[in-house]
């Protein structure tokens, strides 16, 4: 019997790794960017005058004061730092299941917690971006031009300390839902019986891939309205948090325990179908494009697995 899920990663023999992820990692950016915006406007607003009233209203609302742009706003953030996150992400995991000797679930959880803490170099000063141009007013009244823009502002005014503003709460946020990311594909894949040739296999890894996006959300959501609120932060205004724990406190006195579930439907809502699509796409696509691969005598083996699919849970 085979692996309980099949090869998505291609290993040469210097480890590095092919990134079948990307064209479905793009178009899962695309899908999922307008449900991200809504997220982070919910998360964010101010209680003392709320925005808006929910999920719905916060769509209509955009749409309609600044079009369907307006849901699009920092795009460019999470589609320029795609490929590197995944190159990452990829490289660490594998190695890191390897090095650890061997497959077991502790393993893809610890695989996948590492992976998740070291593309946070990236992933942080992305986000940030990402999140100030989806707060900015449209129009001339905008402060960033763009990504890059907004980036070099920041870095001009703050300094490297300002473009890793929420690096902490970052880490706090990857590291832990990466390894549930893994761990949970993982312990489905095998449970649900994915094997190649299966007539369910695409039904079982859409079922694996989006509760897998699911889980690792909801195992460090409040931490992310943390790090939206610190990234967010003085820009309207003076600066109110002077870490983690006064952002914990300030609005847990301000709003209390629901404060750290501020747009948890509208990530919910896109973290089923985005990372569902993803896994299946990239396995089931790798599984039948490599077949099986020729062995030293000429006979047919088949491909080693070399770990899950990759779909970013932080940037999806």
């Amino acid at each position: 019997m085979s692996h309980a899920y099949p090869p998505t990663g291609h290993e040469d023999s210097r480890g590095s790794w092919d990134l079948p992820a990307a064209p479905t990692g793009v178009a899962g950016v695309l899908v999922g960017h307008p449900f991200d915006t809504v997220k982070v406007r919910l998360q964010v607003q101010s209680v003392e005058k709320p925005q808006y009233r929910g999920t719905l209203h916060c769509f209509k609302s955009i749409i309609k004061q600044e079009s369907v742009l307006g849901l699009y706003k920092g795009l460019g953030s999470p589609l320029m730092g795609l490929t590197f996150i995944n190159a990452l992400v990829f490289g660490v995991q594998g190695n890191t299941l390897r090095a650890l000797g061997h497959d077991s679930p502790l393993n893809q959880f610890l695989a996948g917690a590492a992976a998740g803490a070291i593309q946070c170099v990236i992933c942080c000063p992305m986000e940030l971006a990402k999140t100030r141009l989806q707060l900015q007013d449209a129009g001339p009244a905008r402060t960033y031009k763009g990504s890059l823009d907004c980036l070099v502002q920041i870095y001009g005014h703050e300094g490297l300390r300002g473009v890793n503003r929420g690096m902490v709460s970052t880490l706090l946020r990857e590291t832990p839902s990466f390894g549930v990311y893994f761990l949970t594909y993982d312990a489905l894949t095998r449970a649900l019986g994915c094997e190649p040739g299966d007539r369910l296999l695409v039904p079982k890894l859409l079922l694996a891939g989006g509760t897998s996006g699911i889980m690792s959300w909801l195992s460090t959501y409040p931490v992310d309205v943390v790090k939206s609120r610190l990234q967010a932060d003085g820009l309207r205004g003076a600066p109110r948090y002077s870490g983690i724990m006064d952002c914990v406190r300030q609005s847990y006195r301000a709003e209390g325990w629901r404060v750290f579930t501020r747009g948890l439907a509208s990530t919910l809502l896109r973290a089923f179908p985005v990372n569902a699509a993803t896994f299946a796409t990239v396995t089931v696509v790798l599984t039948y494009a490599r077949g099986e691969e020729a062995g030293p005598e000429g006979e047919a083996v088949p491909a080693a697995p070399a770990g899950p699919a990759l779909a970013q849970p932080s940037s999806l």
